[in-house]
């Protein structure tokens, strides 16, 4: 091989090599550009800039349920919490089942036992753990103290539900669910005593849509999961589950007689709201087809606390929704415009402040 073929190679290899690094380059930067792209493409879907509207309906929605949770239990607080021998169940047996999960899991016997200390009968104590949550209800509703009423409420909430774990069902659930994301929102929010009174500051826009996109993204996973489980089986396709809730006491509020007088509904309405479950996750997001998806859902819980007398498993579940896909999710008014005006007003009190303390200037002195 003569010299000039070596150079010539040489070369070659070269120009090779640097078109190889410059193809290893471009298409390093074209799947950078793309993980970037997608990572603020993400970061968007997580941190839209929301109004605390929706804040303010979760917070008096979850406020007014607890209230009248607590209301409905009054008079059978006692006799559902209360130790061996005393209740309808003990205590001590939901809360032995309970501890199977986790030990710490909060329980009612918790207080019992920090009561005991300063010699408080455990009578005194589920009373007044009912006025609390009957008060942080309030507080709640009203928008007073709304952090700390919201995690006073979450625990005793929760000390409640998981001690009457027999008795415990899915409107439990929710109101603890709904009260873990109202303790951990930015509160306070402008409609609120909290915003009003204490000239407390509305919270960042991009946290509070955070947190609204956890709790959409967490509504889809509890419809989807819902609805798959009953396409799953047949009972719902033939409508003999309808059937069998709609005539199972305490439920039984429709009569018989007209339930086999329009038998042939049943059916369409098991498909219908196997659909409407199952299709939730994705025809919410669409801005064609959220209003007509809300309505229908927002439908299906009014029809279940109206056939079925489970009002406050409705309520929480019509206040989940609206919170997470009502409120605000429509607006005439721009986004922009209406969080500009929510900083302005909780700017003014202090920004007049400041002008009042600033020294006037000798330009203001000579034009006055």
């Amino acid at each position: 091989m003569t010299e000039e073929t070596k150079i010539t190679n040489a070369k070659q290899n070269r120009e090779s090599h640097r078109i190889f690094i410059s193809f290893v380059g471009f298409c390093k930067g074209v799947v950078m550009a793309v993980l970037r792209r997608w990572w603020s493409g993400f970061l968007a879907f997580l941190f839209p800039p929301e109004t605390d509207k929706w804040l303010g309906a979760l917070r008096i929605g979850i406020g007014l349920q607890l209230a009248v949770y607590t209301l409905f239990l009054r008079s059978d607080w006692h006799y559902l919490f209360a130790s061996t021998g005393r209740g309808l169940v003990s205590r001590k047996l939901g809360e032995a089942i309970t501890s199977f999960d986790s030990p710490l899991i909060p329980k009612l016997a918790w207080l019992v036992a920090a009561g005991g200390y300063v010699h408080i009968s455990e009578d005194a104590v589920l009373s007044i753990a009912w006025a609390c949550l009957l008060c942080t209800g309030l507080l709640l509703s009203v928008g007073l103290f709304s952090r700390v009423a919201a995690i006073a409420a979450w625990f005793l909430h929760l000390c409640a539900a998981e001690s009457g774990g027999l008795f415990a069902y899915g409107a439990d659930n929710f109101m603890t669910t709904g009260l873990f994301y109202l303790m951990l929102s930015p509160l306070p929010d402008r409609y609120s005593f909290d915003h009003w009174l204490l000239k407390a500051d509305v919270g960042n826009p991009q946290l509070l849509g955070f947190w609204r996109r956890v709790l959409q993204v967490h509504m889809c996973f509890v419809y989807f999961i819902g609805g798959l489980a009953k396409c799953l089986g047949n009972g719902w396709w033939d409508g003999s589950n309808l059937w069998r809730s709609l005539t199972r006491p305490p439920f039984n509020l429709i009569s018989p007689d007209i339930l086999v007088r329009f038998e042939y509904a049943l059916p369409i309405l098991g498909i219908s709201i196997c659909l409407v479950e199952l299709g939730y996750p994705i025809f919410i997001w669409i801005k064609k087809t959220r209003l007509f998806w809300l309505v229908c859902i927002l439908c299906i819980h009014a029809a279940i606390g109206l056939a079925m007398g489970m009002y406050l498993f409705a309520l929480v579940m019509i206040v989940l929704n609206l919170a997470a896909f009502g409120v605000g999710m429509s607006r005439n008014q721009s986004l922009t415009a209406e969080l500009t005006a929510g900083r302005s007003e909780a700017q003014t009190p202090a920004f007049n402040q400041r002008e009042s303390a600033r020294p006037e200037s000798p330009c203001r002195r000579n034009a006055a």
